[in-house]
């Protein structure tokens, strides 16, 4: 048997990491960024393979890591984890410098960066493990980072479906108000208001009804992928 709320409790940062190459600039979300040794300084980040990211780190051989701010926005966090590089260039309209080979990293709602170059990579079916050794890092404010745990307990915030970390939550469909009942008993009750909330991103549209055509703001996909939810 695997209950899989223990997975829940496993402790996770929540980070942006980018690189760059012949396919040109790329970055996402992840938490699964670590360090893995003190002597030398090694790190590890498992990046989906489907993630055009994942393609240029394995190219350029090295990346750059952020560790967020936990004030970091939420378009940032998801600009880089629900749209794809080969498709948008997720570091407009930020803040972005690059190390001294010439990585790019966002340098705004960040709290430390990391250069790190690629010494073995493993495979690991749906992912591949990049881990490497740090020769850049650097202190970019005194910020506190945002942990995983407050990225959804705080912020709302939804885990992709690409990241490793990710284990389809059960959708419940929204129940309305009773009918049941004696009509006037309830003729002076506030009426229940409903909205609908993104199962990607976690956004929430205050709204009876999302329009034909709606995309959500924040990550991008379409109504489908909205629930019903009480407000």
């Amino acid at each position: 048997m695997i209950d899989v709320n223990a997975f829940r409790s496993i402790s996770y940062g929540l980070y942006l990491i980018a690189s760059h190459g012949d396919g040109g600039r790329a970055g996402c979300t992840v938490n699964t960024f670590a360090q893995v040794t003190s002597d030398p300084l090694q790190v590890s980040v498992a990046v989906n393979k489907d993630n055009h990211t994942a393609s240029i780190i394995e190219q350029a051989g090295r990346y750059t890591a952020v560790s967020l701010s936990r004030d970091a926005s939420m378009d940032l966090i998801g600009k880089f984890g629900f749209f794809c590089s080969r498709d948008v260039d997720k570091f407009e309209p930020f803040a972005v410098e690059t190390d001294a080979s010439g990585c790019p990293y966002i340098a705004e709602q960040a709290v430390a960066r990391f250069s790190v170059e690629v010494t073995d990579s493993v495979d690991l079916g749906t992912h591949m493990l990049f881990i490497g050794t740090v020769v850049e890092a650097e202190r970019l404010s005194d910020d506190e980072p945002m942990t995983y745990a407050y990225y959804h307990a705080v912020k709302g915030g939804k885990t992709p479906p690409k990241a490793s970390s990710f284990i389809a939550d059960r959708i419940e469909d929204a129940v309305p108000p009773s009918a049941s009942g004696d009509a006037d008993a309830h003729e002076d009750a506030p009426k229940t208001r409903y909205g609908w909330r993104c199962t990607i991103c976690g956004h929430v549209e205050e709204v009876d009804e999302l329009p034909d055509g709606f995309s959500c703001p924040i990550c991008g996909v379409g109504k489908e992928l909205f629930e019903k939810i009480e407000l």
